[in-house]
């Protein structure tokens, strides 16, 4: 088979050209995914995407295909989705990583899944995990095991999804991000009933609200986060998106404090997020993140966002999920 037809719907001219239907995404995603698409052809299909930008239809079909190549979730399906998938070139340390924690202290567990590229060695995701306590999977067998002990697990894509990073990672001989990354985030491979996600541009809130409708998914909200990942900026003002209920949702959030400080940190330490938990460390403004991120995780989760205070107030000495 090929993916021709699907380059010309998109590719034939002005006035000719159209987007591809939810069915026609997923039958081109399935062929990518197959190994039987020409590179060539998967590079022109994903770039005419770029230029023309990618529908909430056209992701959830991407969506669907790749949900079908996963294997089914091995364990007891887990509360809140959480996918970090950010370049996150000038952010600072992954603070959202805590409030992760948070959430999974409530009784809601977590899954985060990932892949970060460019980022800092030092503020990467996965090199800050074992500073904010949450241990890396390799597979998702031992990712649901980990939740079911610790209530909380990180997932790398290449444990789960490796064809899926071979297409993200196109974007280093493209020259620009696809909507791989949009999928990605809306994947949900436990297919966990809540889900949150971050972006960087702020267009892609709505695309990715309106794909999480057509897929049905229960509860997700989606916001302009911290280098593009869910972390709460607490001195903004903040729109968010998504599904509650399984239909289309919108609201906003005024700025917690007046502190107008950048994210991003001039030489970020992970242990920070390690000291951050234990109180060794006191940081007004570190801890808003935290806590303003958790509320909104634990809100998604149909759970009373005003836990965060208490289980942060009591981290160090409430049970470990």
């Amino acid at each position: 088979m090929s993916l021709a037809p699907y380059v010309r719907i998109l590719g034939r001219g002005p006035g000719r050209s159209r987007s591809l239907t939810r069915e026609e995404a997923r039958e081109a995603m399935a062929l990518i995914l197959s190994g039987e698409a020409a590179p060539e052809a998967i590079g022109a299909l994903l770039m005419l995407m770029r230029f023309r930008g990618e529908t909430a239809g056209e992701v959830a079909g991407f969506v669907e295909a790749a949900r079908d190549m996963l294997p089914p979730w091995p364990g007891a399906t887990p509360m809140l989705d959480w996918p970090s998938y950010a370049a996150g070139r000038t952010r600072g340390l992954p603070w959202f990583l805590l409030s992760a924690r948070l959430v999974a202290r409530a009784g809601a567990p977590v899954l985060l899944h990932g892949w970060n590229s460019h980022q800092r060695a030092a503020a990467s995701v996965r090199s800050a995990l074992p500073a904010a306590g949450i241990a890396e999977a390799a597979s998702m067998e031992q990712a649901a095991d980990l939740i079911a002990r610790e209530g909380i697990a990180y997932l790398p894509l290449e444990a789960f999804a490796p064809r899926l990073l071979e297409l993200l990672r196109l974007r280093d001989v493209l020259g620009l991000r696809s909507a791989v990354n949009t999928v990605l985030r809306v994947l949900n491979p436990s297919r966990a009933p809540a889900a949150v996600q971050g972006v960087f541009h702020p267009p892609y809130r709505e695309l990715q609200a309106d794909a999480c409708d057509l897929l049905g998914q229960p509860a997700m909200t989606v916001l302009k986060g911290g280098g593009g990942e869910f972390e709460r900026h607490p001195s903004k003002d903040i729109a968010l998106y998504g599904t509650r209920n399984g239909t289309r949702w919108e609201a906003s959030a005024a700025a917690l404090e007046d502190d107008h400080r950048r994210l991003a940190d001039a030489a970020p330490d992970p242990d920070d997020l390690a000291r951050l938990w234990t109180g060794e460390l006191d940081d007004p403004f570190a801890s808003a993140i935290v806590l303003g991120t958790a509320e909104l995780a634990l809100e998604t989760c149909g759970l009373p966002a005003a836990m965060a205070q208490d289980l942060w107030t009591n981290r160090n000495t409430a049970r470990a999920a």
